[in-house]
């Protein structure tokens, strides 16, 4: 038992060593077909290349690589009250126009924090003033609630 187990192992190792004899051998085969070729190909494609583009496209091109400023607005720290949230778009656009419906005068956004889309609402610069809007939404927007958060300056009406 013990002469047949060292005869297939040193069968086994014979095939290995073999295998990989044959694969560097091809390896450097592959390689010199390569570089042939590479140079069967630079002298062959010698040649000159034309683009012919519209000028509007240099343009476009200058118009694209001017860096422009944010759109920002000043911010200070103030209170909006979020009123619903949900995964489905549609859900919050109606929301919205409820919110809409009954506070037209009242600025209301609508922001995607995957996989939520907030509707948020008002600028509010005291969270004296957030509550009074908070209490005439309880009815319709129960689960509504305040948030301080940067909020775009309020006009001074």
């Amino acid at each position: 038992m013990r002469n047949f187990l060292t005869f297939i192992i040193a069968v086994t190792t014979t095939f290995l060593f073999a295998q990989k004899d044959t694969a560097s051998t091809s390896d450097i085969a592959l390689d010199s077909i390569i570089y042939e070729s590479k140079l069967y190909y630079d002298s062959i494609l010698q040649g000159t290349l034309s683009i012919n583009k519209d000028k509007r496209i240099d343009n476009l091109i200058r118009e694209k690589a001017k860096i422009k400023a944010p759109a920002t607005s000043l911010q200070i720290d103030g209170y909006r009250i979020q009123l619903f949230f949900d995964t489905e778009k549609h859900k919050v656009d109606e929301a919205r126009s409820k919110f809409i419906e009954i506070h037209p005068d009242i600025e209301s956004n609508v922001i995607y924090k995957a996989p939520n889309y907030f509707l948020k609402v008002g600028n509010f610069r005291t969270y004296l003033e957030a509550e009074k809007i908070k209490a005439t939404l309880d009815r319709d927007f129960p689960t509504n609630y305040i948030l301080r958060e940067k909020i775009n300056i309020p006009n001074l009406d």
